[in-house]
C-alpha cells in the first residue's frame, strides 16, 4: 500500500488509540462502558420499536443481522491465533450487552 497522508493518519490514530487503551484500567473501563451502552441501546431499540407495533419485525431483523455480523467478524478462524484488537473486542462486548438486554426485556414481558 502506498504511504499517503490518509494512510499515515489512520496508522498514527490507531497506534495512539491502542497505546492509550493499553493501560489495563482504561481497557476495563472501556469494556464496561461498551457493555452498559449495549444494554441501554438494546432496551431503547426494543421499547421504541414495540411502542408503535409496526417496526417490531424490522428492528428484530436488524438486531439479528448486527449480532451475526459481529459474531462472524470476531470468531473467524484466522483471528484465533492473535489477541483481539480493542475495536473488535469493543464491538463484541456491545453485542453481548444488546443480547443481554433482549433477554431482560423478554423476562419482563413474561414470554
Amino acid at each position: 500500500m502506498q504511504r499517503t497522508r490518509l494512510s499515515t493518519l489512520a496508522n498514527v490514530t490507531s497506534s495512539r488509540f491502542n497505546s492509550f487503551f493499553g493501560n489495563p484500567w482504561r481497557r476495563i473501563s472501556l469494556q464496561i462502558i461498551c457493555v452498559l451502552f449495549g444494554i441501554f441501546s438494546g432496551q431503547a431499540i426494543v421499547t421504541t420499536a414495540g411502542q408503535t407495533a409496526q417496526w417490531d419485525v424490522t428492528a428484530a431483523g436488524l438486531l439479528v443481522l448486527f449480532t451475526e455480523a459481529i459474531s462472524r467478524i470476531v470468531y473467524r478462524k484466522s483471528s484465533q491465533a492473535k489477541p483481539a484488537p480493542i475495536l473488535r473486542e469493543s464491538f463484541n462486548l456491545l453485542k453481548i450487552g444488546i443480547t443481554y438486554s433482549l433477554f431482560l426485556e423478554a423476562f419482563k414481558i413474561g414470554s
